[in-house]
C-alpha cells in the first residue's frame, strides 16, 4: 500500500524548495515602497496618518459601527546592513481612536500565523484558515464582517514575519539564519512600531499565535528578556496547537491519544488499538503523565526509529501479498466491502501474531516509530469514509487538521487574488516589487529548514523569567487536531518548571462554557499558566470554533476568569473537576462529515452497539490505568511513571516544515 511519509517529504520540496549552493544567488529580493504622502521625518507619531488605511478596499464595505480605523504597512527591523528588511502589519482598532490614544493603558494584541513562512494575513482575512480578523473573505471571494474578530476585544495587529514572508520584505542576503535572528528582528520591529504608536510601549501586550508560532514566540520572548530595555511590555503569551518540541514529541508520541479520541480511525477495533499501543511502548511513547509531576524521574531520550528500507519491504510485500500487513488500496471506491474486511483481518492477524505468547514484541519495520504515518495509512486503507476519498489528494479526505471532517475542507484559497490587487496594495501601503504569497519558501534563505533547537530545550529557563516578570502563559489545543495533538502540549507543560514547581499539580479536568452556555472544553490554571482543550475544534481553533475562541480570549487571555484556577493544590480547582475528563481524553463526536471540497453531503457514524462496546472498553482501561498510576505514585522506587519528554534533536523536521506550512 502507498505510505504517506515519502509523500510528506516530497511536499517539503514542493512547498519549501531547497535551493542548491549554485542557486543561492537567485534568492528573491524585495523592498518596501513609500507611497505619496509619507513624512520626510524619521518614524514617529506623525506617521500614523500615513499608515492609516483610508483608500477603499476592493469589494469591501463595512458598517459604520463595525470598528475603529485600521492601519497597515511595512516597518523596518533595523538589522545592520539590511535596510530593506521590514515586517508588514495590518492593525485594527477596538474603537475609534483607541490605538492612537497616547494616554491609553488598555491591553493590545499581536497575532502570528505559523508555517514557517505562512502569512498572518491568513488569520486576518481568510475563512478556510485560522480566521480571527475583522474581514471574512469566503472561498468565492465574497466579503463579510466577522462578528468574532479579536479586534472587538482589543486593538490587534496581524504581522507577517519573519522578513520576506507575505508582504514583509528582505534583500537576498538578509533572510534569517535561525530563530534567534527571528526574535532579534521582531524586537527591532517593535522598537520602531512604538515610535509610530507611542502608547503601545507601556500598554500590556498579549503576544499570540498558533502552530509554528510555538517556535517563533518562545524565541521572541528569549530575545525580549535579553534586551536590556525592551520596547514593549509583554503581559501574556498565548499559543494554540504549538510546535514547542521535536517531531517525536508533538506529532508521533501523541498518536495514541488521537486514536482514543477518534476510534473511528481504526473502526473501533480494540485489537488494532492494542497493536498501536505495543508499538508506542517499543518507541518509548507511552509516557504516563502524573499530577503533580514526578520530580525524581529523569528525562528519557526518545530516539526516533525510522522505517527500514521501504523498497525492500515493498518487494517482500509483493511476493507475499496475503501475509504482509497493509495492502495497496483499491483505485475504485466501489471495492467490495467484504474484500476490504478480509484485508483488514489479514492486517490484524499479522500484527497480533507479533504479540502472541512467547513471541517477543517487535517494532513494525515498515513504519518504525512513525505511528502517525501508520494510523493515517490504516484509515485510508480500511476505514470508511476515508478509504473512499482517493481523489482528494495525497492524503485523501483525511484532514489531520480536523479529523472528523472528511470533506477535503482544507481547500487552499489564492489569497493573492485579493491582496495583490493594485487597489489593495495601495490601500495597505504594501510593497510593489513583490507579490503576496500565502507561504514563503525561503524563510531561512538557502537553508530550507529551520536549524534551531526546539523551544522545549529552554522553556523552563524562559518560564523562570516570565514568572519573575509576571508574564502569563496560555497554551490551548483543539481536540480534533491530529497534526499537533493536545497530548504533546500536556507533556510540554508537565516537563516545564514554572513558579518553582514542575508542571501542574492537578490534572486538568474543569469544564468551561462559551457565552451561550455550551460546553466548550476543559480549562486549567496554575501559577500564571493556563491550559485549555477546545471541544470539537481542530488545529485552527478560531476557524472551527470562532465563538468559543472569542469567549476564551476575552475572558481568559485578556480577562480574569478564574474557572479552572488552582488556589490550593490539595483542593479542587475553581469551577470543580469532572471525573469524565480525568483520563485526559474528550471523546470526539461520533459523526464523520462526508462530502467533497468542504461541502457536507452526509454524515457517518458507527452503529450504537459498536460505540457502546468501545466506551466500555475504554472505561475499563481508564480504571486500570488509574489504579496503576496511584500505585506508582505511592512507590517512588518503582520508576514506572514518567511525565517527561526529552528535547532531543528532531530527525523529522522536514516533515514538520511541510505539514505546518501547507495551511498554518
Amino acid at each position: 500500500m502507498p505510505s504517506f511519509l515519502p509523500i510528506l517529504l516530497s511536499l517539503v520540496h514542493l512547498v519549501v524548495a531547497a535551493p542548491t549552493s549554485s542557486e543561492s544567488e537567485t534568492l528573491p529580493s524585495s523592498k518596501p515602497h513609500l507611497y505619496s504622502g509619507s513624512p520626510k521625518t524619521k518614524l514617529g507619531s506623525d506617521w500614523q496618518s500615513y499608515y492609516e488605511v483610508t483608500k477603499p478596499l476592493p469589494n469591501i464595505t463595512l458598517s459604520s459601527d463595525f470598528a475603529g480605523r485600521s492601519y497597515a504597512g511595512n516597518i523596518p527591523v533595523d538589522r545592520a546592513n539590511h535596510d530593506d528588511n521590514t515586517l508588514f502589519f495590518w492593525a485594527t482598532e477596538k474603537s475609534e481612536g483607541s490605538l492612537t490614544d497616547e494616554d491609553s493603558t488598555e491591553p493590545w494584541g499581536i497575532w502570528l500565523n505559523g508555517g514557517p513562512g505562512s502569512s498572518s494575513m491568513i488569520g486576518f482575512l481568510f475563512e478556510p484558515h485560522a480566521q480571527n480578523g475583522p474581514i471574512r473573505v469566503e472561498k468565492d471571494y465574497t466579503v463579510s464582517e466577522n462578528p468574532h474578530s479579536w479586534h472587538r476585544i482589543a486593538d490587534y495587529f496581524w504581522i507577517d514575519q519573519p522578513v520576506g514572508v507575505g508582504f514583509s520584505t528582505a534583500d537576498a542576503a538578509g533572510y534569517v539564519a535561525d530563530e534567534d535572528q527571528v526574535g532579534e528582528d521582531f524586537i527591532g520591529f517593535l522598537t520602531n512600531l512604538v515610535k509610530v504608536f507611542p502608547s503601545l510601549a507601556k500598554r500590556p501586550l498579549v503576544l499570540s499565535g498558533e502552530s509554528y508560532a510555538g517556535m517563533y514566540i518562545p524565541y521572541i520572548m528569549k530575545a525580549y528578556f535579553n534586551t536590556p530595555n525592551p520596547p514593549v511590555t509583554v503581559s501574556k503569551i498565548a499559543i494554540g496547537d504549538g510546535s514547542f518540541g521535536t517531531w517525536q514529541g508533538f506529532n508521533l508520541m501523541p498518536a495514541i491519544s488521537v486514536l482514543e479520541t477518534f476510534p473511528q480511525i481504526i473502526g473501533y477495533d480494540t485489537d488494532v488499538l492494542d497493536h498501536f499501543k505495543s508499538q508506542a511502548h517499543i518507541c518509548g511513547y507511552d509516557l504516563n503523565l502524573t499530577y503533580p509531576s514526578d520530580l525524581n524521574t529523569p528525562l528519557p531520550d526518545l530516539d526516533l526509529v525510522e522505517p527500514r528500507d521501504r523498497t525492500l519491504m515493498q518487494l517482500l510485500q509483493t511476493r507475499t501479498q496475503q501475509s504482509m500487513a497493509l495492502q495497496k488500496r483499491s483505485t475504485s471506491i466501489e471495492e467490495d466491502a467484504e474484500m476490504r474486511e478480509e484485508k483488514r483481518l489479514v492486517w490484524k492477524r499479522n500484527r497480533l501474531e507479533r504479540r502472541a505468547p512467547n513471541v517477543p514484541a517487535d517494532l513494525d519495520p515498515w513504519y518504525g516509530c512513525f505511528l502517525f504515518d501508520e494510523l493515517l495509512d490504516y484509515a485510508l486503507n480500511y476505514t470508511y469514509p476515508w478509504n473512499e476519498t482517493l481523489d482528494m489528494g495525497p492524503f485523501g479526505g483525511f484532514d489531520y487538521y480536523n479529523v472528523p471532517d472528511a470533506t477535503d475542507a482544507a481547500h487552499v484559497m489564492d489569497g493573492g487574488v485579493f491582496l495583490n490587487d493594485p487597489k489593495t496594495r495601495a490601500a495597505l501601503h504594501a510593497p510593489k516589487n513583490k507579490d503576496w504569497e500565502q507561504n514563503f519558501a525561503y524563510v531561512f534563505g538557502d537553508q530550507w529548514d529551520d536549524p534551531s533547537v526546539p523551544p522545549i530545550a529552554f522553556l523552563s529557563d524562559l518560564a523562570t523569567n516570565m514568572t519573575a516578570e509576571d508574564v502569563g502563559v496560555v497554551l490551548y489545543s483543539g481536540n480534533n487536531d491530529a497534526l499537533i495533538p493536545h497530548r504533546g502540549t500536556e507533556v510540554t507543560i508537565q516537563n516545564t518548571t514554572f513558579g518553582g514547581i514542575r508542571g501542574f499539580t492537578r490534572r486538568p479536568s474543569t469544564p468551561w462554557t462559551d457565552d451561550q452556555g455550551n460546553f466548550a472544553g476543559i480549562v486549567h490554571q496554575e501559577r500564571g499558566w493556563t491550559y485549555a482543550l477546545f471541544d470539537d475544534a481542530g488545529h485552527l481553533v478560531p476557524q472551527q470554533k470562532p465563538e468559543a475562541a472569542f469567549t476564551f480570549f476575552q475572558q481568559f487571555v485578556f480577562g480574569n476568569n478564574e474557572t479552572g484556577l488552582v488556589v490550593d493544590a490539595t483542593l479542587p480547582a475553581v469551577g470543580g473537576e469532572s471525573a469524565d475528563f480525568l483520563s485526559g481524553i474528550i471523546p470526539g463526536k461520533a459523526e464523520i462529515l462526508v462530502g467533497e471540497d468542504g461541502t457536507v453531503t452526509s454524515t457517518y457514524a458507527a452503529p450504537a452497539a459498536t460505540r457502546e462496546a468501545w466506551s466500555a472498553y475504554m472505561a475499563q482501561q481508564a480504571a486500570d490505568s488509574l489504579v496503576a498510576s496511584q500505585s506508582s505514585e505511592t512507590d517512588s522506587s518503582s520508576g514506572a511513571s514518567t511525565t517527561m519528554f526529552s528535547p532531543v534533536a528532531s530527525l523529522a523536521m522536514t516533515a514538520l516544515v511541510a505539514s505546518l506550512t501547507l495551511f498554518a
